[in-house]
């Protein structure tokens, strides 16, 4: 096994059936990104607060897999207020259990929950081949939940049937007092038949459009003059009602970032208010130049919660070197008194609510940065899914089983960082790696500084630890990991030694 204590006291689950555990309670135990664990790949996650207990709803990505959303839908839930013990609630929806794919043959693609005017909880969906909106039900958050119907009208003709009907897509569901919303939408970017995402109103059974789909914000080839130019719409709604203002949170055609619409109504009026996250880190210029991207950004889907006081945004990554092994992040966000959200910069502490301490063994898969000398937007580089250029985060086995992930094909000058540590009287480092190198590890403070450690690094096909002193100063740090040399290394941790 990969040695890491951020992945002690997990817990063992079975993707095929409930489990009803929690990971083990730990008070040193500290909360970091990705937060679930390294072999959990739950992507567009709708985080909802439901009696009193965070549940995320999302879909479900299989480890080394060929397409999106392989995997039934599984719930995990926390506390609020401790983003580090997160409770696995098992599968919760099959996707045979929907009558148009009893075979099995379709995805279910990203999801969104909320609890009816009947007190039960619905899960809208669609099916990768399907153009319609399926809903389930369930008397728990954490399911099970039954199949229920499909979205239609007062004739009960199912939408995206319908003549003219656009075929949906990433439903969002907002209960507003005694009125339901839903949202709807993909628009690719060359496409000038999606207008952009649409918007309804449902009636009290969750099922029953009452107002028809209007367009609620443009797409690409309809932003022009509207102040969404360079961030139109493309896919992954979502809706926040937060104070008294709708945020409508959603997917650029950017792909990496996700972006807000503001207003103070929830079916029309809304403006361009930014970008929110970016899973690249793109625009965040506080440690590097504003457009170097530090990390292979791809498709990204999530929304905004508050938690305990603190504003937060879930978003997903892109592991393994592929669009299809997706796992989920935190950060926290500041909204200002005008409503405005600051973007949010991509660390390894996000869901901690501050720093991580300056000692211990952390998994290299917690690496927030990881790139090369050839810097790549997006997964999936040139080349080939897993081009043999380019670093990536993965694990070993097969999907589902519980193997620490670590990172892999680390050579001269790719660099893997984490951000951040309280950092006090450290005085060495370790670094445990395997493969044919033959160079050394530096370690930096700052992604263009001088090293402040230098770890040589031989030839070994097991995992092996190599040590070297460290000068870093007190205070609070970025660490970054930076192969100098020849041949390729995986790199599983790293200790920081008082």
């Amino acid at each position: 096994m990969i040695p890491c204590e951020m992945c002690s006291g997990k817990e063992l689950k079975n993707h095929s059936g409930k489990a009803g555990k929690t990971m083990k309670k730990n008070s040193d135990r500290q909360a970091v990104n990705p937060y679930l664990p390294s072999w959990e790949y739950v992507p567009d996650a709708e985080p909802h607060l439901f009696e009193g207990r965070l549940y995320i709803y999302g879909s479900h990505d299989r480890f080394n897999g060929y397409a999106y959303c392989q995997n039934d839908y599984v719930c995990w839930s926390a506390s609020p207020e401790d983003l580090a013990d997160w409770r696995y609630e098992g599968v919760i929806y099959k996707r045979t259990e929907d009558p148009r794919n009893r075979d099995g043959d379709s995805c279910l693609y990203a999801p969104d929950a909320a609890r009816g005017p009947d007190g039960r909880y619905y899960l809208f969906y669609v099916l990768d081949a399907e153009p319609v909106i399926s809903v389930a039900v369930s008397d728990s958050p954490a399911g099970t939940y039954e199949f229920y119907g499909y979205v239609r009208d007062k004739d009960g003709r199912i939408l995206g049937e319908r003549p003219g009907d656009d075929a949906q897509f990433d439903p969002a569901v907002l209960v507003d007092g005694e009125r339901i919303w839903l949202y709807s939408g993909y628009c690719g970017m060359y496409n000038p038949g999606r207008k952009g995402p649409m918007v309804m109103e449902l009636g009290p059974d969750m099922l029953t459009v009452l107002k028809e789909p209007e367009t609620l914000i443009p797409s690409a080839p309809y932003s022009q003059g509207t102040g969404f130019e360079g961030h139109a719409f493309f896919e992954a709604s979502s809706m926040r009602k937060i104070r008294d203002r709708y945020y409508f949170i959603y997917s650029s055609e950017q792909k990496h970032e996700l972006c807000y619409a503001v207003s103070s109504m929830p079916d029309r009026g809304f403006s361009y208010g930014g970008v929110i996250v970016s899973n690249c880190d793109r625009g965040i210029g506080s440690y590097k130049p504003a457009e170097f991207t530090t990390a292979y950004g791809g498709n990204n889907h999530g929304s905004l919660i508050e938690l305990d006081g603190r504003y937060y945004i879930f978003y997903h990554r892109h592991t393994n070197g592929m669009n299809y092994c997706r796992q989920g992040c935190i950060e926290p966000v500041e909204i200002n008194g005008e409503g405005r959200i600051r973007q949010a910069e991509i660390t390894t502490s996000g869901p901690n609510g501050q720093p991580l301490r300056g000692e211990g063994t952390y998994g290299a898969y917690l690496a927030c940065s990881l790139f090369c000398r050839d810097v790549s937007l997006l997964t999936a580089p040139p080349g080939s899914w897993m081009d043999a250029r380019f670093p990536k985060i993965t694990q070993e086995g097969r999907d589902g089983d519980e193997n620490p992930g670590y990172i892999a094909n680390m050579r001269d000058g790719a660099v893997a960082g984490f951000k951040y540590f309280s950092c006090s009287g450290i005085r060495q480092i370790a670094v445990t790696v395997r493969g044919k190198a033959d160079g050394v590890m530096e370690v930096l403070t700052e992604i263009n500084g001088e090293p402040v450690g230098r770890i040589p690094l031989g030839k070994s096909n097991e995992w092996k630890t190599y040590q070297a002193a460290a000068a870093i100063p007190d205070g609070i740090h970025s660490l970054y990991f930076r192969y100098t040399g020849k041949g390729y290394v995986s790199m599983a941790s790293f200790t920081l030694t008082l």
